[in-house]
């Protein structure tokens, strides 16, 4: 199937469509010919430290009207994964907007060490204090699950990159001997969810991003094509050291929408 043909398209931000409060030249051409060819687009993002209703809001000064259907996060499907456990009490490593959500989700979240925590979650957390890592060593000493919404090293950013949550994740393995159970990409799940949502096969869908151990490993993993975007963390040179290969190469978001135009 050519992708101009494609009915699902499955977008990372970070790096793909935007850095930083800067869009990429391209995308909201791109995002208009998906609509005009037939299709759809959502946007899955590893980054944890928004809500859905901040990306909205960024999206909207950036000149993208959505809605809360058009986005599938890591928080999201952290919080699915949760809503197959039994735990009761949830130190939450992260943002106060991530506080918010796993609250907003039903659970009993804190952020200060106290009796009955049987779980910490950790998001990149772009409030990141001392305490909290020292909160996150006090816990992780204890028999307690450990989950961290994805495992992304770096976070792009208008300057260059910004640590990420698996950035965090390497620090307190360091001070811990524990690691985490990574949520989001390069996990299939979130994939599986988008295109339940939107009612199309894995034959219909793509997705586009610029890191080959997130983004393209999840498309991998999920049995759908690919597109890796050079415009964000990920060089050429990543696939010959990681061995993800990607099923098409674009030097940018514009370049994919001059595809479908054709």
């Amino acid at each position: 199937m050519r992708l101009k043909d494609k009915k699902l398209f499955l977008l990372d931000m970070d790096g793909t469509i935007y850095l930083g409060d800067d869009l990429f030249d391209g995308t909201l051409d791109f995002l208009s010919r998906v609509k005009e060819n037939g299709g759809r687009y959502m946007f899955l993002t590893n980054n944890s430290s928004k809500s859905v209703d901040k990306y909205i809001d960024k999206m909207n000064c950036l000149g993208i009207e959505t809605t809360v259907d058009d986005y599938f996060t890591s928080a999201q499907a952290t919080l699915d994964y949760l809503a197959n456990t039994d735990y009761k009490k949830i130190y939450c490593l992260g943002t106060k907007s991530l506080c918010e959500e796993f609250t907003k989700g039903g659970y009993n979240v804190v952020t200060d060490v106290e009796e009955g925590i049987d779980c910490l979650v950790m998001g990149n957390d772009q409030e990141l204090t001392f305490k909290k890592l020292e909160d996150a060593c006090i816990l992780l000493g204890k028999d307690i699950a450990y989950i961290a919404t994805n495992p992304d090293y770096v976070c792009p950013m208008s300057y260059g990159y910004a640590p990420d949550c698996g950035c965090f994740a390497i620090m307190l393995e360091y001070a811990t001997g524990r690691k985490p159970y990574f949520i989001g990409k390069p996990q299939p799940d979130m994939v599986y969810s988008a295109m339940k949502l939107a009612d199309c096969t894995p034959e219909e869908t793509v997705l586009i991003g610029d890191r080959l151990y997130t983004d393209i490993a999840c498309g991998n993993n999920a049995g759908i094509d690919t597109i890796f975007v050079l415009s964000g963390e990920g060089t050429m040179e990543d696939i010959e050291k990681t061995g993800v290969k990607p099923t098409y190469i674009f030097d940018n978001i514009k370049k994919v929408f001059e595809d479908i135009s054709k």
